[in-house]
């Protein structure tokens, strides 16, 4: 069985490890052209696919027949070519989004839901919502589109320039890409506004957490990325591929899988805490690329540590690192030693959660090793610890103590990424 994902820019997809988990069938990527859609869709070598943007709503409209909710929220996410040559449609980022919202354990039923964005993801979003029993609002930057999926069945429309009237709002659900790699860190609200929220919801998957769950995380208001919705409806995608019922236990796993091997693990602690070591001998033991915030901006500047802070001062540094950190973090699957000091910039905290688990290395100050550090002429160990011990915990999800031997803080590390 020939199957694959259909879209115009695919190099950072998750789709073919999702498929590879799900079943034994050959899955490919097509990038194509607007020009080459139709031409493809009709003519071209496959048997399933799955539909991203921006062809959703073109492969829609060249479908022979639709399932209910395909036809419901005028775009298709999976075609399937039947014997005699027909297209079949289907939306399972509908199933995808009801299992997202079931997951995250909010009853929705009664509230006041905002979906941003009025594109395929948007209409998608209305109508399980809509099923589900929420009263639903459409936020978008333009006016209401002729084809507005709402338009009939009582979904309100609005524009950003009237956002305060939706202060009310207990559901957020970002159905735009804004946030989406490689414009990670935008967000297309801000919450400070929305006092009521109970769930925030962002279908974008990469970055993992987007600056807009990240914000919600700070807040303290229950929130999901599309991570769990991309695997559920992969998982119905498959189902529909092979012909069989859909095992739904399949999508917790092949989620569990994604997660682990796409979620970074970032080093951070004191100077001299083994950051550098650590990530290079579990990068080995793993396969995983290694990165290290220090050697990369030595190699963007040719210079070394020392001489950045002589010639340009720490602010200057500062800045730096962070330039790096948000190139880094983008990134995905690998290994991360950061500076000692990368906790004093608070903004470097999203760059380094948004795809990662932050492991903070505790050692003991007397076992520190921090030799040729440019801070320690002016500020002691201790006093530097005193410092940052709070940003540290602050910045981590979980801490590791590294007073033993190398082989013994490897193997926490390795449960850490479990």
């Amino acid at each position: 069985m020939r199957c694959g994902l259909l879209g115009q820019t695919l190099a950072h997809s998750h789709s073919p490890l999702l498929h590879s988990l799900l079943g034994d069938y050959a899955y490919a990527l097509f990038e194509k052209a607007p020009d080459q859609v139709e031409d493809f869709l009709k003519n071209g070598s496959w048997d399933g696919l799955n539909v991203t943007i921006p062809y959703k709503k073109t492969a829609y409209a060249l479908c022979d027949s639709l399932s209910p909710i395909a036809r419901e929220t005028g775009n298709v996410n999976t075609l399937l070519r039947r014997r005699d040559g027909s297209i079949f449609g289907d939306n399972t980022d509908a199933f995808g989004f009801r299992y997202l919202l079931e997951k995250a354990g909010v009853p929705v039923a009664g509230k006041r839901a905002l979906v941003l964005g009025a594109g395929g993801a948007g209409g998608t979003a209305c109508a399980v919502l809509r099923q589900m029993g929420a009263a639903v609002t459409v936020l978008s930057r333009t006016e209401k589109p002729d084809d507005f999926y709402g338009k009939n069945n009582g979904i309100l429309y609005s524009t950003y320039r009237h956002i305060s009237q939706y202060k009310d709002a207990q559901i957020i659900v970002n159905a735009t890409p804004v946030g989406m790699y490689p414009h990670n860190g935008e967000a297309a609200v801000d919450l400070e506004i929305f006092p009521h929220l109970c769930l925030v919801a962002d279908l974008i998957y990469n970055p993992a957490r987007t600056a807009l769950l990240l914000q919600a995380e700070d807040l303290g208001i229950p929130c999901s990325g599309g991570l769990s919705m991309l695997a559920a409806q992969a998982a119905a995608s498959a189902a529909l591929f092979l012909g069989e019922a859909m095992d739904i236990s399949k999508i917790s796993q092949v989620e569990g899988v994604l997660r682990r091997q796409t979620e970074n693990l970032i080093l951070i602690g004191m100077p001299g805490s083994g950051k550098t070591t650590l990530a290079r001998l579990l990068g080995a033991a793993t396969g995983r690329p290694v990165w290290d915030s220090d050697e990369e901006i030595v190699r963007r500047t040719g210079l070394s540590i020392q001489d950045v802070f002589d010639r340009w001062g720490e602010k200057k540094f500062r800045a730096l690192e962070t330039e790096v950190l948000a190139d880094l973090g983008r990134h995905w699957g690998g290994i991360l030693a950061t500076g000692g000091g990368c906790v004093t910039r608070p903004e470097n905290r999203c760059l380094l959660r948004q795809n990662g688990k932050v492991i903070w290395l505790q050692r003991d100050i007397c076992k520190l090793e921090a030799p040729g550090r440019p801070l320690l002429r002016e500020s002691g160990l201790s006093e530097l610890y005193r410092q940052r011990c709070a940003l540290y915990e602050h910045f981590s999800d979980e801490a590791i103590l590294n007073n033993g031997t190398p082989e013994d803080a490897l193997r926490r590390l390795k449960e850490c990424m479990v």
